[in-house]
């Protein structure tokens, strides 16, 4: 289960956010509060999460209402965006004369400022990726982290060009599960937002 903080502060929404170390907005930390609640019943053997702010007060309610203890994982922060840090996406066209769009493309290209490249960004993520799959095979684990970071994860698990995944839309406090097989990955929910799609 790959899932998505909540929503963050108006000031950092639609700007590429990457690893400043931003606080969720007051209707975030109400998603988080519905997300907890949805989880509460799920067989979840293990549960890993980015340290970042953002990712760790979307998990604190489900810490307090039967998660099992989380393993932080550094390499589950979300990828450098280097001298875009902070900027909307209109600011990051003006500035840089890039479609904002092309993100993934201009990460698989190394082509962000001091950013990451996509070889590095998918270095640290298949490392966390793979540590967990050895240790929890046949299990069902929840990892807690970022939009990029799960399009990482699905690149890497579907074999598809991580610029590919721009066309998955990857929301706040959204869930995202893939089925591991040994001769096919299947991806069994796409994007689900309890917040807005469960009917309780």
């Amino acid at each position: 289960m790959l899932i998505r903080h909540a929503e963050i502060e108006r000031r950092y929404q639609r700007a590429f956010g990457g690893r400043l170390d931003i606080n969720l907005s007051t209707r975030g930390r109400a998603q988080a509060r519905t997300l907890a609640h949805f989880l509460r019943d799920k067989k979840i053997t293990a549960l890993y999460a980015s340290p970042m702010k953002r990712v760790q007060q979307t998990l604190a309610p489900f810490l307090k209402n039967g998660a099992p203890a989380q393993t932080i994982l550094p390499g589950l922060q979300e990828v450098d965006f280097g001298d875009w840090s902070g900027y909307t996406w209109t600011e990051v066209r003006e500035k840089f004369g890039i479609h904002p769009y092309d993100w993934l493309d201009e990460i698989e290209l190394g082509a962000v400022p001091n950013g990451e490249n996509g070889v590095q960004f998918r270095a640290r993520v298949e490392s966390c990726l793979f540590k967990i799959i050895r240790h929890h095979s046949g299990e069902t684990v929840a990892i807690f982290s970022h939009g990029g970071v799960i399009r990482m994860v699905l690149s890497i698990l579907l074999n598809l060009p991580l610029p590919k995944m721009n066309s998955f839309e990857i929301e706040y406090t959204s869930i995202t599960q893939v089925a591991l097989h040994q001769e096919l990955n299947e991806v069994e929910l796409l994007n689900f937002t309890p917040w807005r799609d469960w009917v309780r």
